[in-house]
């Protein structure tokens, strides 16, 4: 019974999600293949952003809103390679290069800072991600155009400055639309179900052939995807599901890479660097006695969490196929933290099940909460306030609650003075 209530206390924030989205569809009176085809393309825009958190978590640092650094390098990359004329996913590689490199310097830089303000790493990387926004803003709306001279439709009328806007025609579906083992990169929620169901079988048997570990769990796994490739194939072939098959899509090329950089981290946490990221998230002052470079390890942990935002970012802008080039990357870290928490997460350990679970809640939410506002209220508008409000205050709670149990534990938050004094 102990246990349960424990379960059920730790989880109490998607459950309590779970039951308002079950609310908001109701009352919503919109089809479900309506709402879940929605929801699946902004799952596909948005979980590599959410991921990016993990690794700052995993490590002692908190929620990183500071990714919007990652963000912000992302659309440099995507405004150069516009500048350039590039199309495809040649353009989307060189974005992605550029962005890479600019987040790795970004995330050195930010990773120093935030080693300078041990305690305080949440809101310091707030701070942060609006000081670099004005540089960001100045350089492209000032110095491209007025100090570096641009010929480009993308430059405002005056010759100085990018449009609010950039169209990314030239890339959109660049990514979504490649062609993986002959299926054309978006296809059907049935098609993807089977295909994702296959590819898992196939990397299980493989790893039990490998390892000779033919194991009762393996067994479990390999009949799961067996089921869910049967199930596919007979709702695909159902009148009462075409309408889901029909607008539900999943871009088959993206979730791979999603999925690549799932197995990544599982495999990067195992390593010596993950295993000394996890000392330090679990207790710093013993990490750096047993040996562990902590401020050097910390700045490899927003290093990565910086580039992973990046390639998130322009994952969400190809699919999107339009840029907002000074207000698009404002919101990231907010509304990517929200979604972490809403999945179970806190700042102190997230997981990628928490981060998959609550992008599908967070997004389910964001959707149907303004439909159902309609519904009741006959006004959208307190759709839209509600899904901000939860959004601020599913944070506000999250970092109150770690400071109750910070308190409760007898330990408080973690700063410089609290460990000066212990190593005196």
């Amino acid at each position: 019974m102990n246990h349960m209530k424990s379960k059920l206390m730790s989880n109490a924030v998607p459950i309590l999600f779970t039951f308002l989205c079950i609310g908001g569809i109701i009352l919503s009176g919109t089809p479900l293949s309506t709402i879940f085809a929605d929801v699946a393309n902004r799952f596909d825009r948005n979980i590599l952003l959410v991921l990016s958190l993990i690794i700052p978590v995993t490590c002692g640092l908190g929620m990183n809103f500071g990714i919007v650094l990652g963000a912000m390098c992302v659309q440099i990359g995507l405004i150069t390679v516009t500048i350039m004329q590039m199309e495809g996913i040649s353009a989307i590689l060189v974005a992605g290069l550029i962005a890479m490199v600019t987040a790795v310097i970004c995330g050195i830089l930010a990773g120093m800072l935030l080693n300078k303000t041990k305690g305080q790493e949440m809101i310091t990387s707030m701070i942060l991600g609006y000081f670099a926004n004005g540089i960001y803003q100045f350089i492209f709306l000032f110095v491209v155009g007025g100090v570096i001279k641009v010929q480009s439709d993308i430059i405002l009328s005056g010759g100085v400055g990018i449009k609010n806007t950039v169209a990314l025609d030239h890339l959109q579906y660049g990514l979504d639309g490649l062609t993986i083992f002959g299926l054309g990169g978006r296809v059907d929620i049935f098609t993807g179900i089977t295909f994702f169901a296959a590819f898992f079988a196939v990397c299980m048997l493989i790893s039990a052939i490998r390892n000779k570990k033919f194991t009762k769990p393996f067994l479990w796994r390999m009949a799961v995807c067996g089921i869910l490739i049967v199930v596919a194939q007979i709702m695909t072939r159902m009148e009462m599901f075409m309408m889901a098959k029909m607008l539900i899509r999943v871009p088959i090329p993206t979730f791979l890479l999603i999925t690549l950089i799932c197995f990544l981290l599982t495999k990067f946490m195992k390593t010596k660097m993950g295993q000394d990221m996890r000392a330090i998230g679990h207790d710093r002052e013993v990490a750096m006695s047993s040996g562990i470079n902590v401020d050097r390890t910390r700045i490899i942990a927003v290093i990565i969490s910086t580039v992973l935002a990046a390639w998130g970012q322009i994952i969400f802008y190809q699919n999107l196929g339009t840029m907002d080039a000074y207000y698009g990357h404002e919101k990231v870290g907010t509304f990517c933290v929200a979604a972490i928490l809403i999945g179970g997460a806190s700042v102190t350990k997230a997981t990628i099940g928490q981060a998959v679970l609550g992008t599908i809640l967070f997004h389910l939410l964001y959707n149907v909460s303004p439909l159902a506002s309609q519904q009741i209220f006959n006004d959208s508008m307190v759709g839209g306030y509600f899904r901000m409000t939860l959004c601020y205050g599913v944070i506000a709670v999250a970092l109150m609650l770690h400071v109750w149990n910070s308190m409760h534990k007898g330990k408080g938050p973690v700063n410089e003075e609290n460990v000066e004094k212990k190593e005196s």
